[in-house]
Formats: structure tokens, sequence, C-alpha cells
């Protein structure tokens, strides 16, 4: 990149590797110069946890206000109606009201713990966009909005095109999606001065909609900027594992969990994730991610330690490794893995090996069970597991056992009572 900003923002996040694009870097540099630029991003309340996927542009919103800018969470909760079809291969599944207010409770937790909130000048400030699509009326909206809008450019964004490149039915309901996004800078804009809405590359064209109506119906100067898609080094989209999402909420991922999956990060994505996931300073982020052999080991636990302590606090960090510390190199349990309760009718005529490994996590299915245990990738207390006829009964659990599949999954199964 041949611009070099004079913000401290964007100095930042260029050189952590968070900028993607930007529609007027310059222009965008001289506004965050001049006062306290209102910058926000949007989440539709799809889930009852933010997930992995989002870390990125959380960070970026606690890099922005560390910086001196002004962040704005925005909850759609008028948007997750409609559902954005952005790169979808289907339409979301329609939320109601009640689920979608849920899951907005559940999110607003895990914000809390990367930005400030308050009335302050740079106080971080959330909102929720069914205050205003709620009461739109559809005629004078279609009027006065509708008509700044071309179906010609809209079908020409790349997230519509991919949807009908493969002849995939796309409703008009998720094709209103982008002008209601659109609005909701325009809103922003006019009701709290917001210079800049950010996000994923993905919502490249959606941010530019905005962009170019604002201008048209407030003569407003305002900006777009987007990180990359993030995928790891082998290729994987980030924030997915062999178990699913990676959850922010501690109610849906346990800490240790969380902590390990940063653990297991690939050796080449070291270095580019401690200057993503943490605000280590970015000298010692290369140094760290240029170790190799063994001593790249002691830079993972230094990355899950940095992003867990950050979300769930140090003390859930510190707990995180020395728990991964007695299950790994003393090979004795630790109290933080995740754990299957069975209870005691569950195990009145034993369960089998197999159907353990299913509830645990550690298999996707009786089938992949059995091929874990054929391929001697099973393990119960340690010693590996041979027979996938095995049954547990509660005598076999009468104290804590561990499963483990492979040598980095583990869990605890426990009889209740």
């Amino acid at each position: 990149m041949t611009y070099h900003p004079k913000s401290d923002f964007l100095a930042t996040i260029i050189e952590r590797g968070f900028l993607a694009d930007c529609t007027d870097l310059q222009s965008l540099d001289d506004a965050l110069i001049a006062g306290v630029v209102p910058a926000y991003i949007g989440y539709d309340a799809t889930a009852k946890s933010l997930h992995v996927g989002h870390l990125l542009n959380i960070m970026l919103l606690r890099w922005f206000q560390k910086c001196g800018g002004k962040p704005i969470t925005l909850m759609g909760g008028g948007t997750t109606k409609v559902g954005d079809p952005s790169f979808r291969a289907d339409e979301r599944p329609l939320l109601t009201p009640e689920q979608i207010d849920e899951n907005i409770a559940g999110m607003q937790q895990s914000f809390a713990r990367y930005l400030t909130y308050g009335d302050g000048p740079t106080d971080a400030i959330m909102l929720n966009n069914a205050e205003w699509l709620d009461e739109l009326n559809y005629l004078d909206f279609l009027r006065d909005i509708g008509r700044h809008f071309s179906v010609n450019r809209m079908l020409s964004f790349e997230s519509v095109k991919s949807r009908l490149d493969r002849e995939q039915s796309l409703s008009f309901l998720e094709f209103n999606y982008m002008i209601l996004q659109a609005y909701d800078f325009l809103e922003l804009n006019r009701r709290y001065g917001c210079l800049l809405q950010m996000g994923g590359s993905d919502q490249w064209g959606n941010i530019v909609n905005g962009i170019d109506l604002t201008r048209r119906v407030l003569e407003s100067e305002i900006f777009g900027l987007t990180t990359p898609l993030l995928t790891t080094s082998d290729g994987k989209k980030m924030g997915k594992s062999q178990g699913g999402a990676i959850w922010l909420s501690a109610d849906m991922l346990s800490p240790y969990e969380f902590w390990q999956f940063w653990r297991n990060t690939t050796d080449a994505d070291v270095g580019r994730f401690l200057k993503l996931y943490t605000e280590l300073p970015v000298e010692e982020c290369d140094r760290l991610g240029a170790l190799e052999g063994s001593d790249i080991n002691a830079a993972k636990i230094r990355l899950a330690n940095e992003v867990t302590g950050l979300l769930h606090g140090v003390e859930a960090a510190e707990a995180a490794e020395a728990t991964a510390r007695e299950v790994f190199e003393k090979g004795g349990i630790g109290d933080d893995l995740p754990t299957l309760s069975l209870s005691a009718a569950d195990v009145a005529d034993g369960i089998s090996v197999v159907q353990v490994l299913v509830r645990a996590g550690l298999a996707k299915s009786g089938k992949d069970a059995k091929r874990l245990i054929a391929e001697n990738g099973a393990r119960l207390d340690d010693a590996p597991l041979t027979d996938p006829g095995m049954m547990l009964d509660a005598g076999a659990l009468a104290s804590p056992v561990k499963l483990s599949a492979g040598k980095k999954r583990h869990a605890l199964v426990v009889m209740e009572g």
C-alpha cells in the first residue's frame, strides 16, 4: 500500500492486516484526524451468541475506540426478519420477534468484553435497527428510498450474482435486504452523525449502496471500509471446527474449549492471528510467529492466553492453560474439560462407547466413532479403545473417565448424582 495514513486508527489496522478495501482512504484519514468519528458494524441476530467469525470485526471496533473513535454496534432486530442473502446458497430460516430479541440479549454480553459503552464522546453505543425499520410505511419507503436503487445495478453485485449464477431462487424478501442495510447507514448518519460503515469484504456491495443512498438523500460524505475474509492457511473458513461454530458465549462453549481452539492454530497462522486477535505489539507478534519446531507451541499458548483473556478474563485463560498442561503433560484429568453427564437411566443397561463418543462431541456419528476406534484414534483414560462393541455401565463410571479422540480432543464422562 502506497498511502501512509496520519490517523492512529488507519495506521494501526493497516500494519496489523485488517484492511481489505476503503472507499476513500485519504478523506477518511482526514476525517479521523479532524475529530471524533462515529462508525458502525451491523450484526444480524441469527444465533444466541457471536462466534469466532465475528471476532475480527469486533477487534476492529476495539482498535477504533482505542484510537479515539466512537463505535456503534448495530443489532439487526429489523434486518434479521428478512435475512442477508450474501453468498448464501439458500434462504435463511425466518425467526420470530421473540427469538430475535433473545438472540440480541445473548450477543450483547460478548460485546461488553471488548468495548466500553456509555455516554462519553468515544463511548460505544448499541442500537437496534428495528427502532426505525419496524416503523416504515411501505408506500412512503418505496417512493422516498426505493427510487434511488437500480435493479440492474443490484443484480450486478457479486453477492446476488453468485446465487443467480447457480440458478438458486432469490426471494423478493431477501432482495430487499440490501436496500434495508443501505437505509440503516442513512438513518445512522441522520440520527448519530455516523460517517463510516465497516464490515467483512462480503459486505462491500451493501456498504457502497448505503454510501450512495446517503449521498443522494442527505448529501453527506461518508465512508466504507472492509476487512479481509479470513481463511486459515489450509484453506478452511476461519472459526469452523469439527464440532461446529466456536461460540464466544461461555454458556455455549467453555472457556477451555475456546482456549484449545486457539492453541490448535496451524503454525503458519500464528503470527497473523496474533496481530489480528491480540493487542501484543506487532514486533512481538512477528517474533513469536517466526518461531519454529517445538518453540512455536509457546507462541500458540501465548495466542490462546491473550485471546481467551480478552473474552473470558485472565483467570479463565490461566485455568485453561493449567487444565491443558494437566491433561497433556501429566495425562491427568482437568476440571475444565467439556463434560458429558449421563443419568442413571442412560447407563442402567449399559451404554456403548460408540454412543458416548458421539454424545460427547468427539465423533459426528456412530460410523465416525467406529472408524476412529478402528484407526486407533480413540482412548479411554489414555488406554487405546479397540472394541467398538464395548459397553460402559454404572460401575465403569463410578468415577469420571476421560475420553479422547486423537491427541488434542478430550471430554470427561461423568455420572449424575
